[in-house]
């Protein structure tokens, strides 16, 4: 005789009661709890340690020395010294200083002057420091010499000072020497001296 046939219902409830059984072995004594759909919607709360708290201060960095907390009022308490701060500043190096005005030759003959020629006639020659051009104004009055009367400028170079006539002719070169200048006619080369 065949054996009868478990039925359907038979067989859902027995799986349902292994399915049980295995699930209690592998959790454990304890049954898990499935969310339900108002769990989404509560808040995490943080997990509160199960020992209590404490707190201390830090302790201080290497090099110093650390106060204690509960010092008695009127106690000092002495840190150790802190490392000066050295900040570059952002200030702009001075300026060098201008070189020094070394007395042009040129400034020290400005002037009025008295011109005397090799016959002995003398006049007035004033060098003026207005510029004429790139030459100085010069002027010359009473003078018996045609070459020094024509005299309208002048300039100095390499030690030297250099009376022009209009139109750029030289009329006369003449040396700084002590308070005096000497020097000669360009023409003719007659000697032509000139004091304060």
């Amino acid at each position: 005789m065949p054996r009868p046939l478990l039925s359907t219902a038979a067989l859902l409830a027995l799986a349902a009661s292994l399915g049980a059984c295995a699930s209690q072995r592998l959790d454990g004594p304890r049954a898990r709890a499935v969310p339900g759909p108002q769990a989404s919607l509560e808040p995490i709360a943080p997990a509160i340690p199960s020992s209590p708290v404490t707190s201390a201060p830090l302790a201080p960095p290497p090099g110093a020395t650390a106060a204690p907390v509960d010092a008695p009022l009127g106690t000092d308490i002495v840190a150790a010294p802190a490392a000066p701060i050295v900040a570059e500043p952002n200030i702009a190096p001075p300026a060098p200083p201008p070189p020094p005005v070394v007395s042009s030759g040129r400034s020290s003959v400005v002037g009025s002057w008295n011109a005397k020629d090799a016959t002995g006639a003398s006049c007035k020659v004033s060098l003026s420091s207005a510029p004429a051009l790139d030459l100085y104004k010069a002027s010359a009055t009473g003078c018996p010499n045609k070459d020094l009367a024509k005299v309208t400028a002048w300039d100095y170079r390499d030690g030297e000072v250099y009376l022009y006539q209009p139109g750029g002719t030289v009329a006369a070169r003449l040396r700084q020497g002590g308070g005096a200048l000497d020097g000669a006619f360009s023409k003719s080369g007659a000697s032509l001296a000139m004091v304060r």
